[in-house]
């Protein structure tokens, strides 16, 4: 028996919303339930990796994956996993496009219950 799913198709009007809902339409389900079992794997694999990485450190810890709006997310497992400190990465958006879309680590700084630490990639420097 298969699992159930809820499938949100966001719409505003838009062709290129009308295309996905076409696209969604004529798509046959096992396609949907191939990119599911496609994107399930691809987590347990990035979560083992990211595992092993410990391991391989030295560090002791766990790995989990949450799903939702990322800073909001992270914050709170933060909280609940009693955090002394959050460390993230930054992907370095312009100041227009990260004022447009906000950006993880900018939310992360504003509703973190602990000090954070955002780590820029040294290539990221000479872009900007």
């Amino acid at each position: 028996m298969s699992e159930e799913r809820t499938v949100v198709i966001a719409m505003d009007g838009s062709e290129f919303a009308d295309f996905a809902f076409e696209s969604m339409v004529m798509a046959d389900v096992t396609v949907l339930t191939d990119m599911w079992k496609d994107e399930e794997k691809r987590i347990k694999e990035l979560l083992e990796q990211l595992g092993q990485k410990l391991k391989d450190h030295g560090i002791g810890g766990k790995v989990k994956s949450v799903g939702g709006n990322p800073g909001e997310v992270i914050c709170s497992v933060a909280k609940e996993e009693n955090a002394s400190v959050i460390v993230t990465g930054t992907r370095g958006m312009g100041k227009i496009r990260r004022t447009l879309l906000g950006s993880v680590s900018d939310y992360i700084i504003h509703h973190a219950h602990v000090p954070v630490l955002v780590a820029k990639h040294k290539d990221d420097h000479v872009k900007h």
